[in-house]
């Protein structure tokens, strides 16, 4: 399955509680719920005005059909071509 990257502009999201956190974290699962296995949110880091996720879908669209029923911004969506690390520099 494809892996993608989203970018999620969400003003001051760094200072949001663990609360304020679990509540997105679970609208975020009880939609993927809804929608099946074709899309599957592996993990997301948090910065001072933005949400950076990763997921595995089908397509794109799948994945911005998550962000319209969850009521979340996708400001951008990149499909990942490679995944590279220092293991890689080994050859």
């Amino acid at each position: 399955m494809p892996k993608f990257v989203i970018e999620r502009r969400i003003e001051g999201i760094g200072g949001s509680t663990e609360e304020e956190l679990r509540a997105i974290s679970q609208k975020s699962c009880a939609v993927l719920g809804e929608m099946g296995p074709k899309v599957q949110w592996i993990q997301s880091y948090v910065t001072v005005d933005k949400i950076y996720c990763v997921y595995l879908a089908d397509d794109e669209e799948l994945v911005r059909e998550h962000a319209r029923r969850g009521g979340f911004p996708a400001d951008s969506v990149a499909a990942v071509s490679a995944v590279i690390d220092p293991a890689t520099a080994e050859g």
